[in-house]
């Protein structure tokens, strides 16, 4: 397992981090003590040391379970959770990211987890509401009390994190070192904008649900009559259900066919293409079982030649929308710079 600098701190987690949403069986599709202590025992044996949990999963029994895995070695791990979505529904306090539910999730969260300290914690969601700056003076005041090391943002347009990382750096406040972001091959919509503001504020960009709910695993029959033939395939959670489209499955078949030619499985290739991204993607991996993860820890072992990134380029490429294609397009860049614009824009 190789080690990357988390944004611009001089945090260092390794390359593939253990999502743990899988740790509990209260949501339907995770799994018990026993199976997820061979998970993080087997992800700990490969070298790995970031950790990443919610304090909604399984009711919290996911943050419950981990304090007892990470109890012995806390001193080197990264462990990260996260507040925002509501773990009352019947409180409107109880969700979103005001000061008082920042400090109630935080206090639950350390004392679930049995730490006195987050190395990383997550704002879960915008949520459209709280005022930038009440959440990021919480969110300062937790880091200054010492009971959260860094902070970063996940599901979050990108001219919020724009404002957000500005208002914190004029304010001299914390500023976020992370976004978590659903990125896979799946939805590479993140590239318009986002990873941009990424790239340009120095955050490091962590990326959840790398096999779309399990469909770039190539685990789904790839034609409508198949898959009326295979009833039994089309079990998948609520999330993956939303990728069973033709357009996901006609992409799982091209990276079926890559993963065949370099001799490794599909989801390994779902999750290198992550690894392989400018600016360095961190994939989460979220698994059921110790199985799963020693698939998923071999995307480390082999590199994606050019041929394998065209083929799986030209089979997820988006429309990159505007403004960027106007500004990236020749058109735009001739305006822009003249008739020597190509030389610009290299030289740039």
């Amino acid at each position: 397992m190789r080690f990357r600098q988390l944004g611009n701190s001089g945090l260092k987690v390794a390359e593939l981090c253990l999502g743990t949403m899988t740790f509990g069986e209260e949501s339907g599709f995770g799994a018990g003590e026993a199976e997820c202590r061979k998970v993080f025992d087997a992800y700990l044996a490969a070298g790995g040391n970031f950790i990443d949990t919610a304090n909604i999963y399984t009711g919290g029994t996911s943050e419950r379970m981990l304090s007892r895995m990470i109890a012995a070695e806390r001193a080197r791990l990264v462990v990260a959770t996260k507040f925002s979505m509501t773990t009352d529904p019947r409180d409107p306090n109880a969700g979103g990211n005001s000061r008082k539910n920042l400090q109630q999730a935080l206090d639950a969260s350390l004392k679930r987890l049995g730490t006195d300290y987050l190395d990383l914690y997550w704002v879960h969601a915008w949520d459209a509401m709280t005022p930038l700056d009440e959440l990021l003076r919480a969110l300062d005041d937790a880091v200054r009390a010492g009971k959260v090391l860094y902070t970063g943002f996940s599901n979050v347009p990108a001219w919020v994190v724009a404002r957000a990382q500005t208002l914190a750096e004029l304010s001299g406040w914390s500023r976020f070192v992370a976004l978590q972001l659903h990125y896979s091959l799946a939805d590479r919509s993140v590239e318009r904008e986002l990873l941009g503001c990424a790239q340009a504020l120095g955050l490091a960009v962590t990326a959840w649900s790398p096999l779309a709910g399990g469909v770039l695993s190539g685990k789904y029959a790839a034609t409508a009559e198949a898959r009326a033939a295979q009833p039994g395939r089309l079990t998948t959670s609520g999330w993956g259900k939303v990728f069973l489209t033709e357009r996901h499955l006609a992409l799982a078949e091209a990276v079926r066919g890559v993963a065949r030619d370099v001799g490794r499985t599909s989801s390994q290739v779902a999750v290198r293409w992550l690894l392989q991204r400018p600016g360095g993607v961190i994939p989460i991996l979220g698994v059921r079982n110790a199985a799963q993860l020693a698939d998923l820890l071999g995307a480390t072992a082999f590199t994606l030649d050019d041929n394998a990134l065209s083929t799986l380029e030209a089979a997820s490429r988006i429309d990159i929308g505007y403004p960027m294609a106007l500004l990236n397009g020749v058109p735009g860049r001739r305006m822009v710079h003249g008739e020597h614009h190509d030389a610009i824009v290299a030289a740039g």
